[in-house]
């Protein structure tokens, strides 16, 4: 394993195989992967010395989704994995390095990139994913709820379903169903989440619609936006539950009106 001589955490993505099922967007995401190349020991300590602000500055970038940096088992190489939104925000990236200390006095430094046009894919989460769906939920929700109700229903063995959103290994959408105790095959839907720097851009949908479909012949519920969830034929339902009201859906299988529903014990801790 490559290891990196910075001193910076640098929340690495493993490697994920490109399966699963190809979301096309409109406006594709720009992945670039490479090497920075150093010739001597003078631009090695250049390059500890200001990566780490880099790094840091670049993630905080509202278009960046992925920004992976280590040094290989060659210390004057480093391996760089980049993704960004669509090529606005890959432009941004580069108009703010270009006036950045790291843009100023690394230019010596060798640069071996590629850069390619990716589009997200849907695929059922791996077991070493947990951290990276934690982290997304905490950053679409802006708090710990979410995440810490997918943590419960995974460690009950309550996630019926997981699936995720991956660009090579970089979770940027997420969606979750767990079991209903009702009158019926239940499953609720929640959470759906999507990285800020590309939502509304039909990666939300996608994940529902794969969710969906994966578990037909189910009553699947949700608590959401009734505009957002009509689209995919969710209506209001008269059942007895916490979360009664308008904004209690269901789709499918009719279950007895006024019937009682009850969630997976994780939600009881929201």
């Amino acid at each position: 394993m490559s290891g990196c001589a910075c001193g910076h955490h640098h929340h690495h993505h493993h490697a994920a195989p490109s399966t699963g099922t190809e979301i096309t967007l409109a406006r594709p995401l720009v992945a670039l992967s490479g090497h920075l190349i150093c010739k001597d020991m003078n631009q090695m300590l250049l390059a500890l010395d200001l990566l780490p602000d880099h790094v840091n500055l670049s993630r905080a970038e509202p278009g960046n989704l992925r920004f992976d940096l280590s040094q290989t088992e060659d210390p004057m190489i480093w391996r760089l994995d980049e993704l960004f939104a669509d090529d606005e925000a890959f432009a941004a990236h580069q108009a703010r390095t270009k006036d950045s200390p790291w843009g100023q006095r690394s230019q010596a430094i060798s640069r071996a990139f590629d850069r390619v046009e990716a589009q997200p894919r849907l695929r059922p989460e791996h077991p070493q994913e947990a951290a990276a769906i934690s982290a997304l939920l905490r950053l679409a929700f802006g708090g710990p709820d979410e995440a810490r109700l997918v943590e419960a229903l995974r460690d009950q063995d309550d996630l019926t379903l997981s699936l995720v959103a991956d660009v090579g290994g970089a979770i940027i959408g997420h969606v979750a169903l767990s079991p209903l105790a009702a009158e019926g095959p239940a499953l609720a839907l929640a959470p759906v989440a999507v990285h800020p720097a590309v939502q509304k851009r039909g990666i939300g949908e996608a994940l529902v619609r794969a969710a969906l479909e994966a578990v037909r012949g189910h009553t699947i519920m949700v608590l959401g936006d009734p505009a957002y969830y009509g689209r995919f034929g969710f209506e209001q339902v008269d059942l007895a539950s916490p979360y009664a009201g308008p904004h209690l859906m269901a789709l499918g299988p009719a279950l007895p009106q006024g019937s009682t529903v009850t969630h997976a014990r994780a939600f009881s801790a929201l």
